[in-house]
């Protein structure tokens, strides 16, 4: 019995596993290993700021007890005038003078706001700056009004706190002074009973000695990040990039054929998206290897199947010559012409075969209706002159007879099983094809059902039949008219498309076979 059989079955890779952010546990982990350093940081820049704001409060607390103090000393030696009261400067001098650190900066303004005495004009100490270096370039007209503007916004911030002042409050800031730099201010009105005579303003200049303390205070938390930084940097390399080396390596070794597959066990164990990475790869790598020995043993069987018709026609054009009977010949040139038809049969299928598989991956799925399809291949076959009818019956509604699939290719299958039927079918016989629900239940899968009256399949051959290049000539078959290839095209097509095809043999009533059946499943629109 002709038959056929389609490559070896496809290995069904993995469904894709889709992790969420949350359960993949690599993903976890980089993101909390960010979090850390950062959390580090926010929290050492929220109590740094904190700390700083706490030094310059506390800044502002002392100046404004020192302020207190000296303008009650200033209001005691240096008020002179009655019955109206004023500040004298000349008295004011020794206070200020005697009781201002050097590091710190007094100034006494009368009633209008106007500098009695500045206590860097009467200390003994000599204010030392470094000189700009020689070869500095001169200050551009630009660099000088800039400082100008500067030095302005700094009178107008001093000028604005002892007009305040000079209203009764008492003004603690944070401003710029003349030079540029950054102090901390405090000015106190200097009283006379209820009577206002003028303004003290203390600045401190240690505000960046402040800043330089929060900095190092900050130090520790920088240290800790990058320390938590260095050590999920050594972590992530340990876990993730050292792993995913060694995949690229096994993967290398294979595409160099140092090795026909790879197996890491301890990563293949992993439980997190390097262990899936593993696995995959060794999946694919052993489906790669299986279907690259399926091709060296479908070459292997071309080459078997294609040398035979040749090897006969070689023998029958070297034998031709000596012949000179001239029906010898003529039977001769017939068994040529069989060969041919047979390697044209082979390599015409053979094509089919290796096309298979790019076809299958380009053609979308669509519904098809395998009742109209069939009611088209089975017309085909009404007026066939070998006398094997071709019948069909269907047991389902139009819109029961969809499936999701490729039109061609099950076009394909139907007309390779009915055509593998009729070879075995006695002249006068009929192929029944049937199509239903399997059950009468429309949610179940489509079968379609080829039945012949053959002589039937021999038990041990029902999956046989299926392989490349099997083939058993019925008694009277032209030789060379089936290549072995119809059956094992036709189950390649019918699982790419979820289906299953299968062979088993029917009896009569007593029990004796009776034919062959040929069932195909294929899942329904509903499925």
């Amino acid at each position: 019995m002709q038959t056929s059989e389609t490559p070896q079955r496809r290995i069904p890779l993995p469904p894709f596993t889709r992790i969420g952010f949350f359960r993949a546990r690599l993903g976890r982990l980089i993101l909390l290993l960010n979090l850390a350093g950062l959390l580090v940081l926010v929290i050492g820049a929220l109590v740094l700021n904190e700390f700083r704001q706490g030094l310059i409060d506390n800044r502002k607390e002392s100046l404004m007890a020192q302020a207190e103090t000296m303008g009650e000393i200033i209001a005691y030696v240096a008020t002179a005038g009655d019955p109206e009261p004023y500040l004298s400067a000349q008295d004011a001098v020794q206070p200020l003078a005697r009781f201002i650190p050097p590091e710190q900066r007094a100034r006494l303004f009368d009633g209008n706001g106007q500098v009695l005495t500045d206590s860097y004009t009467v200390s003994e100490l000599i204010d030392v700056r470094a000189l700009p270096p020689v070869n500095e370039s001169r200050p551009t007209p630009e660099m000088r009004q800039a400082a100008g503007r500067k030095q302005e916004a700094a009178r107008e911030a001093l000028e604005t706190e002892v007009r305040l002042a000079l209203t009764g409050e008492r003004v603690a800031s944070v401003r710029y002074n003349e030079r540029g730099e950054k102090v901390v201010s405090v000015s106190v009105p200097i009283r006379r009973v209820k009577a206002i005579l003028g303004v003290l303003t203390l600045e401190a200049g240690d505000v960046d000695a402040i800043v330089a303390a929060q900095r190092w205070a900050m130090l520790p938390f920088i240290l800790v990040a990058l320390g938590v930084s260095l050590f999920s940097s050594l972590l992530l390399h340990w876990l993730v990039s050292r792993p995913i080396h060694r995949l690229s390596d096994a993967a290398d070794a294979v595409r160099m054929q140092k090795a026909r597959t790879f197996s890491l066990p301890d990563l293949e164990s992993r439980s997190d998206e390097v262990g899936i990475l593993a696995r995959s790869l060794q999946s694919m790598t052993e489906a790669l290897q299986k279907r690259m020995d399926e091709i060296d043993r479908f070459a292997a069987d071309v080459s078997h199947e294609i040398k035979n018709p040749l090897t006969s026609i070689r023998s029958a054009l070297e034998t031709l010559n000596l012949v000179k009977d001239e029906a010898a010949k003529a039977r001769l040139m017939a068994v040529i012409q069989q060969d041919v038809r047979r390697a044209d049969r082979l390599i015409t299928d053979i094509s089919n075969a290796s096309r298979l598989d790019a076809e299958l991956a380009r053609d979308v799925p669509r519904p098809v209706d395998v009742g109209a399809l069939l009611d088209d291949i089975v017309s085909l076959y009404q007026h066939m002159p070998d006398g094997v009818a071709v019948s069909l019956s269907r047991n389902v509604t139009p819109a029961a007879s969809k499936v999701m699939g490729r039109e061609g290719p099950l076009g394909q299958v139907f007309r390779n099983i009915i055509d593998n039927a009729r070879s075995f079918s006695p002249e006068g016989g009929t192929v029944r094809v049937t199509v239903a629900h399997s059950d009468a239940d429309p949610a179940r899968p489509l079968q379609i059902v080829v039945e012949d009256d053959g002589p039937g399949i021999p038990a041990e051959n029902l999956e046989t039949i299926f392989q490349r290049f099997y083939t058993s000539r019925p008694k009277g078959t032209d030789f060379g008219r089936n290549s072995g290839l119809g059956l094992s095209i036709s189950r390649q097509i019918i699982e790419a498309q979820g289906g299953r095809v299968w062979a088993e043999n029917r009896t009569d009533a007593d029990g004796a076979v009776a034919g062959a059946r040929f069932t195909i499943a294929l899942p329904n629109v509903y499925q």
